[in-house]
């Protein structure tokens, strides 16, 4: 079936170049800072995790959130969900691949990978999350090339498949658990400090994905012959509405317990997010630009914005960079600004690190760019 990647029209190779392209400019930083080590990047002694870690964060959500098409369609039988299910595995194959590569140059040396395989720690988070995501890749890939190749060949899906499926609905929930337990328990970071972090990422997840998921449907369907169906769109709209919802509601939760709590160190962070700290304001507008995107985006699907495609695209694509801004920026930056003994440090990303950013994001489109084309073709012929 791969070989269906390989025909396509101008605009088709066109894209898949300047994916290529993008990917070889980061592959090119990358080798720049493998030479001369992460101080290219805007990290530091204060600010040790930064773009990098907030990438890996925000994917593994959308990872996470192909539960909310799976756990519809093979458990409560959505028959609506048949056909974009299916893009929805790829979609976190394409997730977890780009989460892994950002844990991969956050590390500056390579062979520090090995060293969780060399000296494995089951008392260590990192090492359940090596072992969380590696394996939802592993399902993800072959339950979606399998139930692919079965409709392929016009056969039934084999007997050993629908285990794996089962199987994959907690995992994609463990994926992101054990990610926000990596934050949650390390107490000398007061905002990380919080119970509520496992669901706000999976609430949060659960927004942003399907709506990146709602993004490449309504792209498939109106650029090939391949329709995934507009009732399962307007389902997975609901989906999106009802996590964005409990997302706001979380958010407040939290703000609430900062507010009430009254205590220094908490308020601090905040601050420093919404307001500025000390002069220190370089977040300030991307955690507003956030806030408004999803309040907006959340009045437009309460009020219908689901039934018109135009709206719904331009809806979703704000719950998704709002989310990404919500739990990326406005996650990492602040669990070290001000730090334990009060100092603020701004970080701002370099040249570099956007480039090798850039270049992992493309590896990813192009990752979901070659099994849509190979699903799009199949689902034709079918």
């Amino acid at each position: 079936m791969i070989e269906k990647s390989f025909r396509g029209s101008t605009g088709y190779w066109v894209w898949v170049v300047m994916l290529l392209a993008i990917s070889a400019a980061g592959f090119g930083s990358y080798m720049g800072q493998l030479t001369r080590g992460l101080g290219i990047t805007g990290m530091g002694r204060d600010v040790s995790w930064g773009l990098y870690i907030a990438n890996f964060t925000f994917f593994v959500g959308v990872a996470a959130s192909a539960v909310m098409v799976v756990l519809p369609y093979y458990l409560h039988r959505v028959k609506e969900f048949r056909k974009i299910v299916i893009l929805g595995e790829f979609l976190a194959v394409a997730a977890v691949v780009m989460s892994v590569l950002f844990i991969f140059v956050d590390l500056g040396q390579p062979g520090r990978v090995f060293n969780i395989i060399r000296y494995p720690s089951p008392r260590s988070l990192l090492f359940w999350d090596m072992i969380v995501l590696n394996g939802y890749l592993f399902l993800n890939l072959l339950i979606g090339w399998s139930t692919l190749d079965a409709e392929h060949k016009d056969e039934p899906v084999l007997g050993w498949v629908k285990p794996l499926i089962i199987l994959s609905i907690p995992w994609a929930v463990s994926i992101h658990t054990v990610t926000a337990f990596i934050y949650q328990g390390l107490a000398a970071r007061p905002s990380w400090y919080t119970a509520l972090w496992a669901p706000r990422f999976l609430a949060s997840a659960f927004a942003s994905g399907p709506s990146l998921l709602i993004l490449m449907a309504l792209l498939i369907r109106r650029m090939t012959p391949f329709d995934p169906g507009l009732e399962a769109i307007r389902k997975v709209a609901k989906i999106v509405t009802y996590a964005l919802l409990a997302t706001i509601f979380l958010f407040l939760v939290e703000l609430f317990t900062i507010l009430y709590g009254d205590l220094p160190h908490d308020l601090s962070h905040l601050r420093y997010l919404f307001l500025g700290l000390e002069g220190h304001s370089g977040l300030v507008p991307w955690m507003w630009t956030s806030v408004v995107l999803m309040v907006l985006a959340a009045i437009a699907l309460l009020a219908g914005g689901a039934k018109h495609e135009g709206v719904l695209a331009v809806t979703c694509l704000a719950v998704f960079v709002a989310v990404w801004i919500d739990k990326g920026l406005g996650l990492i930056v602040p669990g070290f600004v001000p730090s334990p003994l009060g100092q603020i440090t701004d970080y701002v990303p370099t040249l570099a690190e956007a480039l090798i950013t850039a270049g992992i994001w493309a590896v990813g489109f192009l990752i979901v760019t070659v099994f849509y084309k190979v699903t799009v073709g199949v689902r034709s012929e079918e």
